[in-house]
């Protein structure tokens, strides 16, 4: 298929009183690869619910080929937690499910002894069954089964994992299912909300790999500006309510945004002087036109119609409305910040088996460093934390915190914070603080004089980030562990907080899976697997760089070795 297969025609529409989206075009094409980008709450969500036709706009139309059929992964996946992994994966083709439902109940109809009392019955039941393996065949239902199992097995699902209860599954996990769904399906549109969302490094790899690789258009939704670098050909911004379209992946678009900017800046002082020109000449003239100079009175129309002509641009809105964060460390703190010596730690399962998470673990963080700590979800990473803050004593092993060292947490599940509090008592915690200074903070961090009566526990996740952000600020701790904190925040957010980890003085440890934001804060990588660190000096980038060298490094002694036995035996062939 070739061509536009959906096109939005002058979309507006509002939530309440809000004008969320106005007079939106957009054509998207069968093979387009584009990332949807903008602040929290401008309307992304709302444009894919659109084009999958769970939402019609207030204003406008949405028209999607015929042919087309679309595939729409939510932020927020809702299962019921009861079902199996291989039984979710299996309804991505509802049809299909419905027929092996129906033939699964007739073979238990004609397996009953009770069937073969009644001839009808029976006759009836076989013939039924006849027809539904006839459609099933024609629907391609004979190796549908194990097209679910492979694209599951393709997803990083091990077989015995298939039948596991979704409740059983990370964030992450459920995640897949859901991407599973839409791969066996394999719809011509797929549209993306967030679906990079709790997987790991691995997982976005995977992901990158899967959009790239897609056969038709993909529309996705994404803070990670590193995985929009790797998959997107176009750039669709949506902010004050206005779609705008840029050509190329995220930097490409931030590039060309910037120069805009300073281009229309240039471009709306140069014509505000001209307007200032204009408006005093008028002025003076109209003076001199006072004594009924009826010359001059002319000539200040005539310039007044040419004022009024003018097409004005736009005075650019270069510094939007941002969360106010500062990071600062009270003290310098020790020199060495952290040591973990020997450290292993392990759970018991629910047999009572030692499953070790840490093995043999040692890591020494100095003052100043940028550590990021990286690997598969479940190596470790936030167990490192928990011994580290002390919540989580090491099964073997010893953990040192160097003795002037103030450690500030940030946890990625927000469980710093209490859920029963309002908003002010938890931004406000263990010190005194008038109601100026108070909300005052409070506006730094984006929320209203009235939010400050909430209950944290009914804040979204980007708020909770913020509230979390507000209380380290506050700390002025000289060692801050980060979990996750780039998790719910959107783009102009998390380069809100590169830019004051960059101006911080004291030590950061991270965990991340945000790759742009390791390639711009960090400059010292720990990778865990299977309970092993191994350390590598630099960012995201150059611990990558340093891996695949590591690699090539290792095959090359061995196609030497290959190379040179083959050469052997040529000459003994020869002589």
């Amino acid at each position: 298929m070739l061509g536009t297969i959906a096109r939005l025609e002058k979309i507006s529409h509002f939530f309440g009183a809000q004008h969320l989206l106005a007079d939106i075009s957009w054509e998207i094409h069968h093979d387009a690869r584009v990332g949807l980008v903008g602040p929290n709450g401008v309307g992304k969500s709302t444009l894919l619910k659109m084009l999958a036709r769970q939402m019609e706009p207030t204003q406008g139309n949405v028209h999607v080929h015929k042919s087309v059929r679309v595939g729409y992964l939510q932020q927020e996946i809702i299962f019921d937690p009861a079902r199996r992994v291989i039984d979710e994966a299996r309804d991505a083709s509802p049809t299909l499910a419905a027929l092996e439902r129906e033939m699964d109940q007739l073979a238990m109809q004609m397996a009953d002894p009770k069937t073969y009392e009644v001839s009808r019955r029976l006759a009836y039941a076989a013939d039924r069954h006849a027809q539904l393996i006839a459609e099933f065949e024609e629907k391609g239902g004979l190796n549908f089964d194990n097209r679910v199992r492979s694209t599951l097995r393709g997803l990083g699902f091990a077989e015995h994992e298939f039948d596991l209860p979704l409740a059983a599954l990370s964030g992450g996990q459920k995640k897949l299912v859901g991407l599973a769904k839409l791969l066996i399906e394999q719809p011509e549109l797929l549209l993306l909300d967030e679906p990079d969302n709790h997987l790991d490094l691995r997982g976005k790899q995977f992901l990158e790999q899967l959009i790239a690789d897609y056969p038709g258009a993909v529309v996705i939704v994404s803070h990670d500006r590193y995985l929009l670098d790797v998959v997107a050909d176009e750039i669709a911004e949506l902010e004050d309510s206005r779609l705008t379209l840029y050509s190329g992946n995220y930097s490409e678009y931030a590039y060309e945004k910037n120069q805009k900017l300073a281009s229309q800046e240039k471009a709306f002082e140069v014509q505000q002087r001209e307007i200032r020109r204009l408006e005093f000449a008028i002025r003076r003239l109209g003076g001199w036109g006072a004594g009924q100079n009826e010359k001059f009175v002319r000539r200040a129309r005539s310039m007044q119609k040419r004022l009024d002509k003018i097409d004005r641009v736009e005075k650019p809105l270069l510094e939007r409305r941002t969360i106010g964060l500062t990071l600062s460390a009270a003290s310098h703190g020790s020199n060495k910040v952290v040591e973990m010596r020997e450290v292993t730690k392990a759970f018991e399962d629910s047999d009572g088996r030692p499953q070790v998470v840490l093995r043999d673990l040692n890591l020494v963080v100095w003052h100043g460093q940028r550590v990021g700590i990286i690997g598969p979800n479940g190596a470790g990473k936030t167990v490192l934390f928990r011994c580290l803050l002390g919540q989580e004593a090491p099964t073997r092993g010893q953990v040192v915190v160097g003795p002037s060292t103030t450690l500030g947490y940030y946890a990625q599940e927000h469980q710093t914070l209490d859920p029963e509090s309002t908003l002010a008592q938890e931004i406000t915690r263990g010190r005194w603080m008038n109601d100026r200074d108070m909300y005052g903070l409070l506006g730094r961090f984006l929320f209203r004089a009235d939010d400050a009566r909430k209950r944290v526990g009914d804040l979204s996740g980007g708020e909770k980030a913020r509230v979390q952000m507000a209380r380290l600020m506050l700390e002025g701790a000289n060692c801050l562990l980060l979990d996750e904190p780039t998790n719910h925040l959107d783009i102009r957010s998390a380069e809100v907080l590169e830019a004051a980890l960059e101006e911080y003085t004291g030590t950061i440890i991270v965990i991340s899976h945000d790759r742009y934001f390791l390639d711009n804060v960090v400059d010292h990588i720990v990778e865990l697997e299977e309970g092993r660190g191994e350390t590598f000096t630099g960012n995201f980038t150059t611990y990558l760089e340093e891996r695949r060298r590591r690699a090539e490094a290792a095959v090359a002694p061995t196609h030497g070795t290959n190379r040179a036995a083959a050469a052997g035996k040529e000459r003994a062939r020869r002589g």
